[in-house]
């Protein structure tokens, strides 16, 4: 499976489509008031700031995520996502690997992220990569019965 990453645009339309599933995914698996945390602002994920990068499998759109710092040591993983049907398969680890490295350009010497309690196939991929729960933070504080915050420190 030829599978290729890129930079793309927040605005985007791969990047609003793959972003309209995931959201969809997550208001059906968190439908109480609060669950979700969806904030990425395109200046979050411009060069210097983070990225947003989509998988494309055969020219077509498959799976995304972003990285933003958090602070100049800090970056924090957004809005991961892979087609239900392609799960499995690598595109997750590969997209992790791709923003541990922009992390790591960026400067940060951390990386966090939130996911839900629910998303099984996510917190298993996240600890295959190293990741290790934390205490949840900032906006994640709000939602502790749906929340697990991850982290790891990233090697230069």
């Amino acid at each position: 499976m030829e599978i290729s990453l890129q930079r793309a645009e927040l605005t985007s339309q791969p990047v609003q489509q793959l972003i309209a599933a995931l959201n969809a995914e997550l208001t059906g698996m968190y439908p109480e008031p609060g669950a979700n945390h969806f904030a990425l602002d395109p200046a979050e994920v411009a060069p210097g700031r983070g990225i947003f990068l989509v998988a494309y499998r055969n020219g077509q759109p498959i799976g995304c995520g972003a990285v933003r710092l958090l602070d100049p040591t800090t970056a924090e993983v957004k809005r991961m996502y892979v087609e239900p049907a392609l799960r499995g398969g690598g595109i997750g680890r590969r997209l992790v690997e791709a923003l541990e490295a922009e992390a790591r350009r960026l400067g940060a010497e951390r990386l966090v992220l939130e996911t839900g309690a629910r998303q099984v196939e996510a917190l298993a991929l996240y600890t295959r990569c190293g990741f290790m729960r934390i205490p949840l933070y900032g906006e994640y504080c709000l939602s502790p019965a749906t929340s697990i915050c991850l982290g790891k420190p990233l090697d230069p």
